[in-house]
């Protein structure tokens, strides 16, 4: 059997809001760790589509390891690794959501996997 994979991946969504205020924003009150893991590995605000580039790319190189439905539409959980600037590429998870009557998934957060 296939893994499955992010659909409309070419497509995907990744809104610089996301990137600079949240996964990257070290005084983010939910998302303080996550923006200390990625900016460790090279990633900064000011060259925020590099980090966007690499979401869609984990996206797109990584099988979907759980999907699940709710209100809102469809949420894939994609799976390991990222493309850094420091080249250690760690295995990070990122969720995804595709909204019933829309074609592009939007990523709704990313964060490094459990050990």
């Amino acid at each position: 059997m296939t893994p499955a994979t992010l659909p409309s991946v070419d497509q995907a969504w990744v809104e610089e809001p996301k990137i600079r205020n949240y996964l990257l924003n070290e005084t983010h009150p939910h998302g303080a760790a996550k923006a200390k893991f990625f900016r460790n590995r090279g990633f900064c605000s000011e060259d925020w589509n590099l980090f966007r580039q690499a979401l869609i790319e984990q996206g797109k190189s990584n099988p979907v390891v759980k999907i699940t439905a709710n209100e809102f539409g469809t949420r894939y959980v994609v799976e390991c690794h990222c493309v850094t600037p420091d080249q250690s590429n760690p295995c990070i998870r990122t969720v995804w959501e595709l909204k019933e009557n829309e074609t592009c998934p939007r990523l709704i957060t990313a964060h490094p996997t459990p050990l």
